[in-house]
């Protein structure tokens, strides 16, 4: 198995797991490699360092100086990361209300709905009006590789 770090033309990284090179090189060119943020199929393979599991020692751990010296593209994937580890949470803990999202949320604000977390889809002149009217609302860019089953 080849695990691979990858970009796509937006310098979202990402890793690929593969069962070979060729295996790799036949995915990229039907267009099967996509960028889980922003869905990509313009992706590149970026250099490597190859791990070697050398036995039963634990991995070591990273001094504090060493974060300070991160490299910018080990900082950006940690970042996207953290994010995709969010968005999966906010997934995981929401009602999705689609296209009704605007009138779920006032429903709930003037109670004639019951409370709960909820997320859709709602114009940029419905989430302007919905502040407008006091109701807090997050316009949140979800990954389109998130709103379908993962692997």
């Amino acid at each position: 198995m080849k695990v691979l770090d990858l970009q796509c033309a937006h310098l979202h990284t990402f890793e690929g797991w593969f069962a070979s090179e060729d295996d790799f090189q036949d995915q990229l060119v039907r267009g099967l490699v996509s960028c889980p943020v922003c869905n990509d199929t313009a992706v590149v393979k970026l250099l490597s360092a190859p791990r070697l599991n050398l036995g039963g020692t634990d991995a070591p751990s990273l001094p504090a100086s060493a974060v300070a010296t991160a490299r910018p593209g080990e900082v950006m994937q940690t970042a996207h990361a953290t994010w995709m580890q969010m968005m999966r949470r906010v997934m995981a803990n929401t009602e999705d209300v689609g296209e009704r999202f605007a009138e779920v949320a006032r429903q709930m604000h003037y109670g004639e709905a019951q409370e709960r977390n909820i997320r859709g889809k709602a114009s940029a002149e419905e989430t302007e009006a919905l502040l407008d009217e006091g109701i807090a609302v997050l316009p949140l860019l979800i990954p389109e590789a998130l709103k379908e089953p993962l692997q």
